[in-house]
């Protein structure tokens, strides 16, 4: 590399700005760190108390650990995307649960069908 090349990489503009988007985003992952671990905490003590755990917190910490990987690949030159606010906010996955009875009740006026397996085991 020459001189005129070093000369002109230092006075370059883009860099002087990504490295202050650099350090704006260092900051703000140190912050979404905190707001994770905040997020870790209640997560357990839901789960703990009700036994298990909530479909909003498990969406949100999605989306908040797809924003954090994106912001350190921002920071690592893997990407030349800014994250969020500069695009759009990381979606939590569509998740959606289906709880199936066993045996499920049977309707007023219907018997109940045979089956092999008892209701309950005593």
């Amino acid at each position: 590399m020459d001189n005129e090349q070093l000369k002109s990489n230092l006075t370059s503009s883009k860099h002087w700005l990504r490295l202050v988007f650099m350090l704006l985003f260092a900051a703000v992952l140190q912050l979404a760190s905190l707001v994770m671990w905040v997020l870790v905490a209640v997560q357990f003590i839901f789960s703990l108390v009700t036994g298990e755990d909530n479909q909003h917190l498990r969406r949100f910490g999605h989306s908040l650990s797809t924003y954090i990987y994106d912001v350190l690949k921002f920071l690592c030159y893997s990407s030349e995307e800014k994250p969020f606010p500069f695009a759009d906010w990381p979606a939590g996955p569509d998740v959606t649960i289906v709880v199936v009875e066993k045996n499920p009740p049977v309707p007023a006026g219907q018997s109940k069908p045979l089956t092999d397996t008892p209701d309950e085991v005593v």
